[in-house]
């Protein structure tokens, strides 16, 4: 994949829940390295987005392509493989296994290396002095960050974030966000999907806008605080 050729590309995707249509026709672009707000409020389509490009839903209409690769119809698990990841809303980790054992399980085995680079992102993350704690005895922060790092445990090269702001307190969003840009520095790619716009406005170099499965703005962050269609639609204006 050239520097120039996007990460990821939606086009034209639709899809219905009987005759409710979530996506309507929504394309956009992702640049490889960037960080991108994806806003809208509730049933825009954010979350039924995320499922389809992460291969939980299939489309209705449209492709998906991932590193020039077309990945429209592939399993969620081959789709992992091939380096996208996703944390939820609702927390997906193993509440009665350890923090350490939460990594080691998705890494597939007990393998020395797959134990080590465990290790070191318990250390990124800041939770390596709890690598013995189960999972549940975490805060729903750190609980956040055990999540990001069982995603960074399979190499995504592009990760999205649902929520990853939502109910946790400033020092911890604090350190999840600069968490992101370290990783992003790093060459990972995000899309985040946010109600707090000083998150989004705060953190993300491009912002997506959705309305009724509709892309309604895309822009950089000044951009979209001035377009007067996203003004009314968003935040009510």
């Amino acid at each position: 994949m050239s520097t120039k050729e996007p990460i990821l590309r939606i086009e034209g995707v639709v899809k219905k829940f009987g005759e409710v249509l979530a996506l309507d026709h929504c394309s956009f672009d992702v640049k490889p390295g960037s960080i991108t707000g994806l806003i809208g409020p509730n049933g825009a389509g954010k979350t039924t987005l995320f499922n389809i490009i992460t291969g939980v839903l299939q489309p209705d209409q449209g492709h998906i392509y991932f590193g020039g690769e077309e990945i429209t119809g592939k399993k969620p698990y081959e789709i992992a493989r091939k380096g996208v990841g996703r944390t939820y809303q609702i927390i997906r980790i193993f509440p009665k296994m350890t923090l350490l054992e939460n990594l080691i399980v998705v890494g597939k085995g007990r393998e020395r290396k797959v134990i080590e680079k465990a290790m070191d992102l318990l250390h990124l993350v800041k939770l390596s002095e709890k690598r013995d704690d189960y999972a549940s005895d975490l805060s729903f922060g750190q609980q956040k960050l055990l999540s990001l790092a069982q995603v960074l445990m399979l190499d995504a090269q592009l990760i999205l974030l649902d929520e990853p702001a939502a109910g946790i307190n400033p020092t911890l969003q604090n350190e999840l966000m600069a968490l992101v840009h370290r990783l992003n520095e790093q060459g990972k790619t995000f899309i985040i999907v946010e109600h707090d716009m000083k998150v989004i406005l705060g953190h993300c170099e491009n912002v997506i806008a959705l309305n009724y499965g509709q892309k309604i703005a895309e822009g950089s962050c000044s951009e979209i605080e001035r377009d007067e269609n996203l003004l009314e639609h968003y935040f009510g204006r």
